[in-house]
């Protein structure tokens, strides 16, 4: 498995290899070892969650879970394409309100680590697409938490025009960045 990591410190692409013939293919998506060390720590990831969106152009972000109930995530797209996001927001950092961005699609299997202390979103650039992610702590109601997507002062390309994006009622009336108080 090939990994890449950002400028910004702490997220890491993970681009499985395929090996394909005439019955289709084959691809290793998860080896914990791999993932161990490119991240630095161990992590045990104790949550899947699956999600459909119907229509491209849907935005689901960016969301967060505040300690002790922070969520590391590893997003993986497997029907469609989206854009990925993951947002620093960890107080004291050299790259606050940076951002790194990736695609993740059927076809490239890539898979994007978003560690707790980022917020996370993403948008869909086809209809009908397929989102799986492992999550290294259980949902907790009382800890979630979110900042609106299209916030100016993030510079945040989605693939998206805002005037098109399907978002829900929560994600459009989520705080603005500069409002934010990160509890990371």
């Amino acid at each position: 498995m090939k990994t890449d990591t950002f400028q910004i410190d702490g997220p890491v692409l993970f681009s499985p290899r395929r090996f394909e013939d005439a019955r289709g293919y084959f691809m290793e998506t998860f080896r914990r070892s791999v993932f161990d060390d490119s991240v630095g720590e161990p992590v045990e990831f104790v949550q899947d969650n699956q999600s459909l969106s119907r229509r491209k152009g849907t935005v689901r972000g960016l969301h967060y879970q505040s300690p002790p109930h922070a969520q590391g995530k590893l997003v993986r797209c497997i029907q469609g394409a989206i854009v990925d996001i993951a947002v620093d927001v960890r107080r004291g950092s050299a790259t606050y309100g940076q951002h790194v961005r990736a695609e993740l699609t059927q076809d490239n299997a890539r898979q994007l680590w978003v560690p707790p202390g980022f917020l996370h979103g993403f948008s869909t650039l086809t209809d009908d697409v397929v989102v799986h992610y492992k999550c290294s702590d259980y949902y907790a109601a009382g800890a979630e938490g979110s900042v609106v997507w299209n916030d100016p002062d993030l510079s945040i390309d989605w693939g998206v025009d805002a005037v098109d994006a399907v978002v829900s009622q929560k994600d459009a009336a989520a705080p603005a960045f500069d409002a934010f108080q990160s509890p990371f």
